[in-house]
């Protein structure tokens, strides 16, 4: 059998994502054939492969499981927490086994995040060159001024960390007297880049909730409820992203 990285091994066993993977190679934790591997190392789906001394089955062959999660205010995107606050997990009943999380969202953001135990499709949904384009409902103190949409539309730079966003589609859904709710669509979705981007503004976030991710929208799902992703679902938005790296993905342009 063609030899692989073994980042790439554990996420098409089903493990973790390849970046979880890689950790777990730099922390010393996987061994291939009873040896501990660096990173880099390549091997086959053969071999025995081992994390924290338990060994990693082949799960090829299962059906993999794909949750939608209304995530509430208030829960960490861990499978564990050493300051022992609420993780997402929380909400999942045992029986699902060994789920992690499709990226993030950060405690004080709500909505939808996808969960599975499928590594290769949620490195196809995360990595930057196929991810789909993801969208939220934001609530700032303060009304918006001027150009500040088409400053997001044109890409923003972000002072406080150095780099220009790439360009994003805002649209001002309600105004109220010290406050303005909008919905902002992101091809990119680097950590809390939305909050930066009105950190950048001079705007204070007072919630922010993710609607959708590709074709999969939130829609009625009660707050800290979940359901399960149809066959036709998955695959739509496998697609989605492999139509973003044939078409080499192009940001929103105004």
């Amino acid at each position: 059998m063609e030899k692989q990285r073994i980042q790439k091994i554990l996420s098409s066993l089903g493990y973790c994502s390849r970046r979880k993977a890689e950790q777990l190679v730099q922390e010393g934790r996987v061994k291939v054939n009873g040896e501990v591997v660096p990173i880099g190392f390549s091997c086959s789906a053969e071999d025995k492969v081992e994390v924290d001394g338990n060994l990693v089955q082949n799960k090829k062959e299962e059906k993999h499981c794909y949750l939608l999660l209304n995530k509430p205010r208030g829960y960490v995107c861990t499978l564990s927490d050493p300051q022992e606050r609420r993780t997402i997990l929380d909400l999942i009943p045992k029986e699902y086994g060994r789920l992690f999380p499709i990226g993030r969202l950060d405690m004080d953001s709500s909505g939808l995040l996808l969960l599975t135990d499928d590594g290769e499709f949620s490195n196809l949904v995360m990595h930057p060159s196929t991810s789909p384009e993801k969208e939220y409902v934001v609530k700032v103190l303060g009304k918006l001024h001027g150009d500040e949409v088409e400053k997001v539309a044109n890409g923003l730079y972000i002072i406080r960390e150095g780099y220009r966003a790439a360009p994003a589609k805002m649209e001002v859904l309600k105004e109220e007297e010290d406050s303005v709710v909008f919905s902002i669509i992101l091809h990119e979705g680097k950590k809390r880049e939305v909050r930066r981007m009105m950190q950048t503004l001079g705007h204070q976030v007072l919630t922010l909730n993710r609607v959708r991710i590709g074709n999969l929208v939130l829609g009625r799902l009660p707050v800290g409820k979940y359901r399960s992703l149809s066959d036709e679902e998955v695959e739509k938005l496998r697609q989605i992203c492999l139509e973003n790296k044939k078409n080499k993905k192009k940001p929103y342009q105004n």
